[in-house]
């Protein structure tokens, strides 16, 4: 079964991905706008909320389309390296992030520790599995997705 799945290659429609993505950003944007400086933040927070949505998008597709077939079919092997795979992408994607911020001249209150980044963008992929498992979607915790 493992290697049928694997042989399937994801896709979507950009224009969904896009919509999603934007979407999310958006609202975290949002968010982080009011807790640090207001409304008059929220485009450039929402655009920096763009490397984790957009961008994160693009990690798992990767992972999943091109690494996971090159993989061995274990299931622990398969887990490790998509583990690896969203932490060195979440360090990839707050860095595209830090540097957006400085080539837009925005200073936020703080960066955070290199290495959060990685911790973060998997902590937010385990969430959104976790909510795919929920709905009976392909996840990462039944090895499906």
């Amino acid at each position: 079964m493992l290697d049928e799945i694997r042989m399937v290659a994801i896709s979507e429609a950009l224009q969904a991905t896009l919509a999603r993505n934007v979407a999310l950003a958006l609202i975290l944007g949002a968010l982080l706008a009011r807790q640090w400086g207001g409304l008059a933040r929220w485009p450039m927070f929402s655009l920096l909320m763009l490397w984790p949505s957009f961008g994160g998008h693009w990690v798992d597709v990767w992972f999943l389309n091109w690494l996971r077939p090159r993989l061995a079919g274990s299931r622990p092997v398969q887990l490790v390296a998509r583990l690896v795979v969203w932490f060195v992408g979440g360090v990839v994607l707050a860095f595209g992030a830090y540097v957006t911020a400085i080539a837009i001249e925005f200073r936020p209150p703080r960066w955070p520790a290199w290495w959060l980044g990685g911790l973060g963008f998997t902590g937010i992929e385990l969430v959104a599995h976790l909510a795919l498992l929920v709905r009976g979607r392909p996840s990462f915790y039944d090895g499906r997705g």
